[in-house]
């Protein structure tokens, strides 16, 4: 029987309108709420867009494919999605509807050629787990091993092509219209999605990605990686060795095995410090269901379809910007940013490094733990707004390294909430700053690292200065803010004004089409071009005044 929702125009069509809807609602509450933000309109902001997110996964469930894994990478996006979006789009991650059996069964036999039971020995006709490229099945080979086998779902391969065409859509129209498309390459984004779960598709890719943390890791105490099958594996069905453990969050499990949840988050820490800190692979979905915990206390680290890659340049500049936070060296933070790509050229990096000097200030005061401070909330709008006002671009091969880092400290701070992340990475970043001086052997490297030793007491009479200086640093920084506002604020009043008349007739087009009114469709449809050529002719008349006044 056809199922519409495989139907490419129908799936195209329902996430381009909903994300256009979506684009319209907040134009329209931005503009009404414009300059009167208080406590009341932030509680419609989060009603409102806790709505779009139980509309989202409404869609994504219905429809899977690619819609899922988009709403799992939007919940772990905490700098661009409001967080009543994030906590309605969590059970994403695990509450998937299986493929029935009888589908599934179809593909293992395709992909082996043979009946099932001339590899396996018995199988589970209802698997452990569900995702959105596939499910797992617990079996036993005829050698006896028990054994996990990941079958892909039938035809997931059409829909994720399908919807990355929807997904291009989306992206264009949250570029000209949206603010956070102004801060992310989306166009690069787009390509690297299509690269990293294009590769998630081929389970062949996945059993190498595992083999080679395998090599990596194995060797360490309480860290292990599953045996993968080379011979029963193929594109679409992956074999691999069944792991007895429980989720790595499992309060009840760590309770009962009386596991030190100090040490695991600590021993956690590590792990990931050593892949996404240093040149190599690194797991780029570490949710708590991709990391098991046995009972006695081993990490197991599991489902390596979505990795990234970390180069030996990026690994060292990402190094020298933790050193910089540790050692409170905020200039080699800076310098760290840059020769990671995220800063622009005509950024302004000394208002730039007081935002991260304040930012670390924050977290290591006390008033980091008070959530009702109002010194502590009026820093964070401040440098959220300094922030936006910055040219500070997200490069998109660090997108899924930033979805990595704020996955994992989810799944750390959720079995240790007291877990101080500067402190626990202390050791490994003074371990490194040794280890290079032992290399260099050199008088000037023993001085820098002496120097950074003692920075906490060398650097008193420095931040005895830097208090009597802040005030004056504060109103510059706070008028510099309020030019670059009134600059930003003339630039997309005039774009939006624009673009909301294109989005009238391109929702009388929309409505045209619907009902097959075709006369009515070409002449709404002239409107919306017309339309969108006079929004690009005074955006870039305006961009360019604005670039102006910036150089000057």
């Amino acid at each position: 029987m056809f199922n519409t929702k495989n139907l490419a125009i129908y799936r195209i069509y329902k996430i381009v309108w909903m994300s256009t809807k979506f684009f319209i609602q907040i134009y329209w509450f931005q503009k009404r709420y414009k300059g009167s933000w208080n406590s009341n309109v932030e509680e419609k902001w989060s009603r409102l867009t806790g709505r779009q997110a139980r509309e989202y996964k409404k869609l994504a469930l219905k429809l899977e494919g690619l819609m899922i894994k988009l709403g799992q990478f939007l919940s772990t996006r905490a700098d661009i999605m409001p967080k009543s979006f994030i906590n309605e789009l969590d059970g994403l991650t695990d509450r998937v509807p299986p493929v029935p059996w009888e589908k599934a069964k179809s593909v293992m036999e395709s992909e082996w050629n043979t009946d099932t039971s001339s590899i396996v020995q018995s199988i589970s006709d209802v698997p452990v787990a569900s995702a959105s490229i596939g499910d797992v099945y617990k079996a036993t080979l005829h050698n006896g091993d028990t054994v996990a086998v990941k079958i892909q779902r039938p035809g997931i391969e059409t829909i994720i092509r399908t919807d990355f065409k929807a997904v291009k859509i989306v992206s264009w129209l949250a570029q000209k219209f949206t603010s956070f498309g102004k801060q992310i390459d989306l166009k690069a984004l787009y390509r690297e999605m299509t690269t990293v779960i294009g590769e998630e598709l081929n389970f062949r890719q996945e059993l190498q990605n595992g083999e080679t943390f395998r090599e990596r890791f194995n060797h360490q105490p309480g860290i292990s990686i599953p045996f993968y099958y080379t011979d029963f594996t193929t594109r679409r069905v992956l074999v691999m060795e069944w792991i007895e453990g429980a989720k790595i969050n499992d309060q009840n499990f760590l309770q009962e095995a009386q596991i030190d949840r100090s040490d695991l988050a600590d021993r956690l820490l590590q792990l990931f410090i050593e892949q996404l800190l240093n040149e190599g692979l690194f797991h780029a979905d570490p949710h708590s269901g991709n990391i098991l915990i046995k009972k006695d206390g081993t990490i197991v680290l599991i489902d390596f379809g979505m990795v990234g890659m970390i180069r030996n340049k990026d690994a060292q500049a990402v190094q020298l910007a933790v050193e910089g936070i540790i050692f409170e060296r905020y200039e080699d933070v800076i310098q760290a940013l840059e020769s990671l790509r995220f800063l622009l050229p005509h950024a302004d990096k000394e208002v730039l490094t007081e935002v991260i000097e304040r930012v670390v200030r924050l977290y290591k005061s006390n008033e980091w733990q008070d959530g009702d401070s109002f010194l502590m909330d009026r820093l964070l709008e401040d440098i959220q707004e300094i922030v936006r006002s910055q040219p500070i671009q997200l490069p998109s091969e660090f997108a899924f390294f930033g979805r990595a880092i704020s996955t994992f400290t989810g799944v750390i701070y959720s079995i240790y909430p007291d877990a101080d992340f500067i402190e626990m990475a202390r050791p490994t970043v003074l371990g490194w700053v040794t280890g290079r001086n032992e290399e260099k052997n050199s008088s000037k490297e023993l001085l820098k690292t002496a120097q950074r030793y003692f920075q906490p007491l060398l650097s008193t009479p420095y931040k005895l200065q830097e208090a009597l200086e802040e005030p004056k640093r504060y109103r510059r920084m706070v008028q510099k803010k309020h030019k670059q506002e009134q600059l930003l604020n003339n630039w997309i009043t005039q774009r939006k004004e624009i673009a909301f008349i294109t989005a009238i007739p391109f929702a009388g087009l929309h409505g045209a089409v619907w009902f097959s009114e075709w006369i009515i469709a070409s002449g709404t449809g002239v409107l919306v071009l017309a339309g969108s050529w006079r929004y690009i002719v005074l955006s870039r008349k305006i961009k360019k005044e604005l670039d102006e006044e910036k150089r000057s």
